[in-house]
């Protein structure tokens, strides 16, 4: 993991303090590759966005929703009338799509204390350090077939679907709703892709690599052709007597005998 890598999180990072988004927002790519997956979307926590909401003496917690955007726009309350949050789970909204399910809580993400640059420039600590500042949604693939399970379910999301998700500040002192982000923009899971659209390349190609491929393509054929053509000829000459003419032996005449003298 090269120090350009470190770099780009670093500048990542700091813009993530410098904007304080009013939603959800997709992880950086340069922080997480292949995202989304088919089962899974990296989100970036809410740093920052909650400040002005939070007073001493109290405890805050954050929850994030989730839901399918087919869901109903008015299903897509998080809050009961008397201000308590949802605690509709994956299973009774049929995994978002009867409206917005819990699939986290976590605490309130302390925008005062950004990370170190020796954490990220530390190769082995930048795991931990972005599990900090990033959260994955889908990311449990046991809690529906646990019945001992008691937390929070964050199970697989469904390929080829598009959600939407918010974060909600609750006063956990009071049990509210204290703030709440909009939802995302819409961001949809990969579709699953059949075995002969798989691209099997190890890495991207280029104008010119597909130049000179195709080149030495046309090579490779002439080349085929020239032997083709120098042995075609040898192969259809007509052969002269055929060995097995060449080899019958000579059959010689016998000589005349010569006449034997009567003992008279």
């Amino acid at each position: 993991m090269g120090s350009s890598w470190v770099v780009v999180a670093l500048c990542w990072l700091g813009q993530l303090y410098a904007d304080q988004s009013l939603k959800p927002q997709i992880a950086a790519a340069q922080l997480a590759r292949n995202d989304p997956t088919l089962t899974t979307i990296a989100l970036q926590k809410p740093f920052c966005v909650f400040d002005s909401s939070l007073h001493p003496n109290k405890s805050y917690t954050i929850y994030l929703y989730a839901m399918k955007e087919s869901a109903s726009a008015m299903s897509s309350l998080v809050m009961d009338p008397s201000s308590k949050p949802l605690d509709s789970t994956f299973q009774q909204t049929g995994g978002g799509q009867l409206g917005p399910y819990r699939a986290a809580l976590f605490p309130v993400p302390t925008c005062a204390a950004p990370p170190r640059p020796g954490d990220l420039a530390d190769v082995s600590r930048v795991s931990g350090v972005l599990q900090q500042y990033l959260f994955r949604v889908g990311d449990d693939g046991t809690c529906l077939y646990d019945p001992n399970f008691l937390d929070v379910c964050n199970p697989p999301l469904a390929p080829d679907t598009t959600y939407r998700f918010k974060y909600v500040l609750i006063d956990s002192t009071e049990g509210i709703v204290k703030d709440q982000t909009l939802w995302s923009d819409p961001i949809k899971t990969r579709r699953v892709k059949l075995p002969l659209q798989i691209d099997l390349w190890p890495g991207p190609r280029s104008g010119g690599m597909v130049v000179i491929t195709s080149i030495l393509s046309v090579l490779l054929f002439l080349l085929l052709a020239g032997f083709l053509a120098a042995v075609c000829p040898a192969v259809l000459k007509p052969e002269g007597p055929s060995a097995e003419a060449k080899n019958i032996p000579q059959t010689t005449q016998p000589s005349d005998p010569s006449p034997q003298l009567s003992p008279e």
